[in-house]
């Protein structure tokens, strides 16, 4: 009888040699590069390498990340962070061991959303999201301070826009990295800028960062750069990723923008709308200046024939009318004329005049006045007119 194996077509191998075939077999069957969703789980650093073991609810396997790659991860894993790997299989034919190497990781979208409701809410209860610390934006900016990669698209976006609509606003571009563990760098990078705020004239700074998926703006949930931002001088301006992103840096900005190029449009003036309102603003100058100088010249006018009227000569001829007037009205007023026109006064010889008949008696020599000349006369007799009789009680 032949021996376990012999004479029956099963291929032979050794240990190295099994080992290396399921090597071969894995490095032509299986895709040099790959993404792969996990939980962490116990990482561990080990001689410089990042071991971790990801887990999902049915599996695990062990993941290591070089000590050449560690630096340049997205992301620093923490235990039970969710996350989205970018790996290869590493297998070690001489002990038959499986592991995934890891190129670069980043969190999941899980993971993101858990941590941007945890900063959330203890950025919440420090008031940092409180609606009267919000501050209006500049109406026509000087010059503003813009923050974001480059280069990039959405940087080209904002500056085209920029020049479209208000040319004359001066644009500070400041380069910041934009994604993975870079809060620290955004963070010096703004509080150094608030040094120079005042010497560079600027009077808004905005945040930017182009589309990508929410997992890639992570760098802005960070309560670092909440702090950092809401400690900004002046106003501040997000537009970061897509209209339906949100980020703790959107919530902390004096205004948010749903993308880059949003937040140029809403700092900056538009020409044309302000050209438009300059000419409607002249014109209606130009009817307030014509409408005060109808006024003036009316004013001049009632002014002139005021003056007119109190000019000497006419003054003169209006006094001149006024004697005049008030020299007739003595002469129709004085005895001499009343003498003229018939009547005559009785004086008591030459004392005062006789104003009632009971001033005189009979047998009474009186003297009579006339328009030429004076009579002696003797009263005969005096004849009273009757009383009037009196009014019924």
């Amino acid at each position: 009888m032949n021996g376990p194996g012999e004479g029956s077509g099963l291929p032979r191998y050794s240990v190295s040699a099994l080992n290396a075939a399921v090597g071969s077999l894995l490095e032509r069957g299986f895709a040099p590069r790959f993404l792969l969703e996990a939980t962490v789980s116990r990482p561990q650093l080990k001689k410089g390498h990042l071991w971790m073991t990801l887990v999902d609810d049915q599996a695990s396997i062990t993941a290591v990340v070089w000590a050449s790659q560690l630096s340049r991860l997205s992301l620093q894993p923490s235990d039970g962070d969710g996350v989205l790997v970018v790996g290869k299989l590493n297998f070690w034919a001489s002990r038959a061991s499986l592991s995934v190497q890891v190129l670069d990781l980043r969190p999941s979208l899980s993971s993101v959303l858990r941590r941007f409701e945890q900063v959330r809410q203890l950025l919440s209860g420090e008031g940092l999201f409180a609606p009267e610390r919000k501050r209006t934006l500049p109406p026509l900016p000087q010059c503003i301070a813009l923050l974001t990669s480059v280069p990039s698209s959405a940087l080209a976006d904002m500056l085209r826009t920029a020049a479209e609509r208000w040319p004359a606003t001066r644009i500070l571009v400041v380069p910041i990295p934009v994604q993975g563990a870079v809060e620290g760098q955004i963070c010096a990078t703004l509080s150094h800028l608030y040094t120079h705020l005042e010497s560079q004239g600027i009077e808004a700074i905005v945040l930017a960062r182009g589309g990508g998926s929410r997992e890639d703006l992570t760098v802005f949930d960070g309560a670092d750069l909440a702090r950092v931002l809401a400690a900004s001088p002046v106003p501040t301006v997000s537009g970061i990723g897509h209209e339906d992103d949100t980020t703790i840096a959107d919530l902390v900005a004096d205004h948010r923008a749903a993308t880059p190029t949003a937040a140029l449009v809403a700092l900056l003036p538009e020409r044309a709308a302000v050209l438009a309102g300059l000419a409607q603003a002249r014109r209606h100058l130009a009817q307030l200046v014509t409408l005060r100088l109808q006024g003036e010249r009316q004013q001049l006018g009632r002014l002139d024939e005021r003056l007119s009227q109190l000019h000497p000569r006419d003054l003169l001829d209006q006094r001149r009318t006024s004697l005049r007037q008030a020299r007739s009205l003595l002469r129709a007023l004085s005895p001499e004329h009343i003498l003229q026109r018939g009547f005559s006064l009785i004086r008591l010889g030459t004392g005062p005049l006789v104003r009632s008949v009971h001033d005189l008696h009979p047998d009474q020599a009186v003297v009579l006045e006339l328009a030429d000349g004076q009579a002696d006369a003797l009263v005969r007799q005096i004849h009273p007119h009757p009383s009037p009789p009196a009014a019924p009680a």
